[in-house]
This record gives C-alpha cells, sequence and structure tokens, in this order.
C-alpha cells in the first residue's frame, strides 16, 4: 500500500549550517510567544527544575543545573571535558544503522545535552530539555546522552517542536542512554512540529542490573513524516523497562513508531503500550519483544481509534523468544468507538461530543504516565481542540 510507505527525505534540502542564536542567560526573560511553545511541550522555565537545557536551530543558547548531582553540559563542552566521552558517545547507536545516522555522523553536530545523575543521587524535581526549531528549511542534526548512575533516580522531560510560522525543517537526533545498577530514568518526550517537518531520531538505551527505564512518548500534532524505532536492551538481572505512547495522527501526518525491548537477563521484565488515534493521517504502530534469557517477561499492547475517513493505523506487532521458557504476550485492536458506550454516557446526562471526548481521553490515558500537572493540561487542551474541530 502506497500509504505505508515512509515518505523520502532529501537532506539538500535542509540547511545545515547557519547563523547561530544569541544565548539565552536567563530563560525567564523569554517573551509570552516563546515560553507558551515551550510549555506545549512540557518545558517550563518559569517552574522549578533540576535542570534546564535549551537548543534552538543549529546552536544550544541556554545550559544549566539546579541541584548538586546533575550535571547538564551541551554535548560538544562533554565531549571536550572528557575526552570525548568513550564510553558513551556512540557506544549504543551504530552509526552505519542507516542513512540518517550515517548522515547524524557526517553533517555538522549542531548540540544535544549530556545528561548525568550521580550515583545515589534522587532527583525530585524533573530536568527539562527542548530542541527547538525556529528558521526555514533548517536541518538540525544533535546528539544527545543520558547517564544514570548507580542507584540514581531522575525524570526527564524533553521537548521537541517547530516555532509558529515555520513551514518546513528536518530533526535529526541520536540519543543514548545508559542506566547503571539501580538506577531510574523516567523519559517523558513530547513531539509538537509543522506541518511539513520530518522527524528521525535514533535511539538505543542499554540498563544494567535491577535499573528501571521507563518512557512516555506523545505526539498529538500534525507532522509531514516521522520515522522511529527506540530500542531497550536488559542486559542485567532483574532489569525493568515500559513504553507508553500516545499519537494522534490528524490528516497529512505519516507516523512511522514503535519500540524494541531486548530482554537479555535473567528476572528482566518488558512492557510496551501504545495507544494511537487517526483522524485522517497514517500511523504504523510498530512493537518488539525479544526474549533472550530466562525467566523474563514481556508484554506488548497496541491499540488503535480510527475516527472519521481516511486515516489508516497499521499495526505490526512481534515477539521472539530464543530460549524455552521465555514469556512474552501481546494483544492488538484497531476499530471505532462503540455506540454503545456514546450511548451509555449520554443517558448519564452527557451530549454527544462530550460522551466521545470522554471516551477518547479514556482510551488516551495519559494519568497513568505521572505526568506534570501542566502537561497535562496541556494535553486536555489539545484533545479538546480536536474536538472543537470536530475532528471526531
Amino acid at each position: 500500500m502506497p500509504e505505508l510507505k515512509t515518505p523520502q527525505v532529501d537532506l539538500n534540502a535542509f540547511l545545515f549550517q547557519g547563523k547561530n542564536p544569541s544565548t539565552v542567560d536567563d530563560p525567564k526573560s523569554l517573551d509570552a510567544t516563546e515560553k507558551h511553545e515551550l510549555r506545549m511541550v512540557g518545558v517550563d522555565v518559569d517552574s522549578p527544575r533540576a535542570g534546564t537545557f535549551l537548543q534552538f536551530d543549529h546552536a544550544p543558547v541556554h545550559c544549566s543545573s539546579a541541584r548538586p548531582g546533575v550535571e547538564v553540559l551541551p554535548i560538544q563542552k562533554a565531549l571536550d571535558r572528557y575526552n570525548g566521552l568513550p564510553e558513551y558517545f556512540w557506544r549504543a547507536v551504530d552509526p552505519d544503522k542507516d542513512d540518517f545516522t550515517r548522515a547524524a555522523r557526517q553533517e555538522p553536530l549542531h548540540g544535544g545535552y549530556f545528561i548525568r545523575v550521580q550515583p545515589g543521587v534522587h532527583v525530585e524535581e524533573p530536568v527539562q530539555t527542548c530542541l527547538f526549531i525556529k528558521g526555514d528549511a533548517v536541518g538540525q542534526n544533535v546528539h544527545n546522552i543520558v547517564v544514570v548512575e548507580e542507584g540514581a533516580e531522575v525524570h526527564i522531560i524533553t521537548g521537541c517542536a517547530t516555532s509558529h510560522g515555520v513551514s518546513s525543517a528536518l530533526h535529526l537526533g541520536i540519543s543514548e542512554f545508559y542506566i547503571k545498577r539501580g538506577g531510574k530514568l523516567t523519559f517523558t518526550m513530547v513531539h509538537n512540529w509543522g506541518k511539513e517537518v520530518a522527524v528521525r531520531p535514533r535511539t538505543v538505551g542499554i540498563v544494567e542490573e535491577d535499573g528501571v527505564f521507563l518512557s512516555n512518548y506523545v505526539l498529538l500534532k500534525e507532522v509531514r513524516s516521522v520515522q522511529s524505532y527506540p530500542t531497550i536492551h536488559l542486559n542485567g538481572p532483574g532489569a525493568v523497562a515500559r513504553f507508553n505512547s500516545v499519537i494522534v495522527a490528524p490528516s497529512g501526518s505519516h507516523v512511522d513508531t514503535g519500540n524494541r525491548i531486548v530482554l537479555n537477563a535473567p528476572g528482566t521484565r518488558g512492557e510496551i503500550v501504545s495507544r494511537t488515534i487517526t483522524t485522517g493521517g497514517t500511523i504504523i504502530a510498530r512493537g518488539e519483544i525479544i526474549g533472550n534469557a530466562v525467566p523474563a517477561r514481556g508484554h506488548l499492547e497496541c491499540k488503535g481509534l480510527i475516527l472519521g475517513s481516511g486515516g489508516i493505523i497499521h499495526a505490526i506487532p512481534e515477539l521472539r523468544g530464543t530460549r524455552a521458557g521465555v514469556e512474552l504476550s501481546h494483544e492488538a485492536a484497531v476499530g471505532k468507538i462503540a455506540q454503545e458506550e456514546i450511548e451509555y454516557l449520554m443517558a448519564r446526562g452527557l451530549d454527544e461530543d462530550e460522551a466521545t471526548a470522554t471516551i477518547v481521553r479514556g482510551f488516551l490515558n495519559v494519568e497513568i504516565m505521572g505526568l506534570p500537572q501542566e502537561l497535562r493540561e496541556s494535553i486536555d487542551a489539545t484533545i479538546a481542540e480536536l474536538d472543537a474541530h470536530d475532528a471526531m
């Protein structure tokens, strides 16, 4: 089916060099429009944060840490300080994996962040980052590294967005996660791109003994094309990984995304849960759990709603066990809102639009993600906006 072919990206159509933006000494000095655009991807420069990293187009503009034991650096500064970060830089992601990893290696590195939490440090406030594209035809190439040392815990909220009025752009992003023994990383990513923006992130993480990796991914706005497939390797006994994804694809969007968990050690557990809605766009919802050790358990749940006409959801759940005794399961469903559910709520006093919105909110179920209040309100507002335009 031609609708399922991922749109091609012409790297020559984007500018990988340009004038670097001015630095931002105090993010609170940003104007109201910029602050609003940041809040829409979960980044709030007026609230307490353990650290903040902001990048506009081709360069970091602000980097700060507000908590002992939390290191936040632009990636280039980290490479200079730590002799190239030989333990982490391009150690999890293969630079020859595909055309986009090769392009990320070959094009000028524009930045990205290095975040490290020292052993035993539990960070209460989230660390926030934003990779922001403000110019037309910008090709942004970033490399991010996150290291959670033994027994440490942190929540990172990262927003990726384009400024209002940007017609086209390309985001290339390499992200590598290293969670040491007993460490815990919650990583929440919110995408808010434009109609003609192409996004090609490549992400791999490695989790050691009793480490925990939790991922929340939210994409609710139109985007020309996203192709991503983060992979987490659970290499230590007792390690855990969970992915939650909430994706809405309006008409004109092509989203090819999913997650892979590789259970490489005894006692590991992995879960992938995705909720997808198309209001006219195409979603390819992938998921794969590979069991290479016993005992190990994995569950994959992929559910989609088709609202309106013209949309496509193609769910591809995959399980692969290589050892006797591994426990893997999946469930997948693609359909529409049941009329009896709407009628049930209407019988209790809601009108049809309110009933539909209530069902959609329950289906997306962002409450399970433990998101900050301001981000949940932003997501609710986006869902309400869809209601207002009769997208459902």
